[in-house]
């Protein structure tokens, strides 16, 4: 066991695990952030899909080690104080989640994608998020949500903020 020490969606944790324990286990069982999804344990599916430094990597596969000094972002921490991400707000406006399993790492995906390429085309969209499978096939409602929260947060030019043309 040793002391790992991580930055978690802000917060600064040190739990004592096996250097070699996948990210995943320890956000589940030692912290207690269970949003991240367990799914094939190979880093295949991409339930559990979180951000490392801003980049979507698969926290099943990867010790905890590999993670110390790095900044992570679970589902948990994708949403601001003041509410939902624009992304969430997209998911539902879609209707996107029917199982919902993979969502959090669908999320997590799409939020890597937006951060890098903020207008994304359908094929940015589809090589982005090609990587974390839906069983339930919600793959057109995802890519209108991100393309909606895509939109969401662009910002108003002058003219159409006034009512112009």
């Amino acid at each position: 066991m040793a002391i790992i020490k991580l930055k978690i969606n802000g917060k600064d944790y040190a739990p004592d695990v096996a250097p070699e324990t996948p990210l995943l286990w320890v956000l589940r069982d030692t912290l207690g952030l269970t949003g991240t999804k367990f799914g094939c344990g190979l880093g295949q599916c991409g339930a559990c899909t979180v951000l490392m430094n801003g980049n979507a990597v698969r926290s099943c596969s990867l010790a905890v080690a590999i993670f110390e000094g790095k900044s992570i972002t679970t589902i948990e921490g994708l949403s601001a104080a003041a509410g939902a991400h624009p992304l969430q707000q997209a998911w539902v406006a879609e209707q996107v989640p029917q199982c919902g399993y993979c969502q959090s790492g669908q999320l997590m995906a799409a939020a890597s994608l937006l951060a890098k390429t903020p207008q994304p085309t359908d094929a940015d969209i589809d090589g982005a998020m090609s990587g974390v499978l839906c069983r339930c096939g919600t793959y057109q409602r995802i890519r209108k949500a991100i393309h909606r929260a895509a939109a969401a947060s662009v910002p108003a030019s002058p003219a159409t903020s006034k009512g112009g043309k």
